[in-house]
């Protein structure tokens, strides 16, 4: 499995109890959607190993999983701090406007404003406070906000993210 056809799960934080437990901390907004898991994949020296879960418990963000052959604090060592992943087809199916990030990258955003397309999305920066769009218009990096408020639409077929933007943001970036 390559990493390109995965998504990050989350991360092997500490282990817990003695007995080869070990706490993930999942990068995921509806955790409780990956209660059934039987398996997923550990970063491991760059590549992905598959790792087979006995047992999994769900507790918020968090989750503490028993892998299969590690049956004691000393062998969760080598895992420690490895990222987990998933294949991207276990990605639940979203309705609506809603979208995963890996998935939006490379699309126009379209400007239902001025009837126009914008530029194509480069990245999308996660923060604490306010995940943003960064869009290159004319050379120049615009970061748009992922509100609700500006976010009209995702069309998957045509590859394109309609927003309405406020008067003036574009001209912060761009008048200057």
């Amino acid at each position: 499995m390559q990493k390109s056809e995965c998504f990050s799960l989350g991360k092997i934080t500490k282990p817990h109890g003695l007995k080869g437990e070990v706490t993930i901390w999942l990068d995921v907004d509806i955790p409780e959607n990956y209660i059934d898991l039987d398996g997923l994949f550990l970063e491991i020296k760059g590549q992905l190993v598959p790792y087979i879960i006995e047992e999994l418990q769900i507790r918020g963000k968090k989750s503490i999983v028993k892998f299969e052959d590690i049956n004691s604090i000393e062998a969760t060592e080598p895992i420690i701090d490895a990222e987990a992943y998933l294949p991207i087809k276990k990605l639940p199916k979203l309705k609506g406007k809603q979208f995963y990030y890996h998935e939006v990258i490379g699309y126009q955003i379209f400007d239902n404003n001025s009837q126009k397309d914008l530029g194509e999305l480069k990245a999308i920066y996660e923060s604490t406070g306010q995940d943003l769009f960064a869009v290159d218009i004319n050379e120049t990096e615009v970061l748009i906000p992922i509100i609700d408020n500006f976010l009209d639409a995702v069309d998957h077929t045509e590859k394109r993210i309609h927003v309405t933007l406020p008067d003036g943001l574009l001209d912060i970036y761009l008048n200057q």
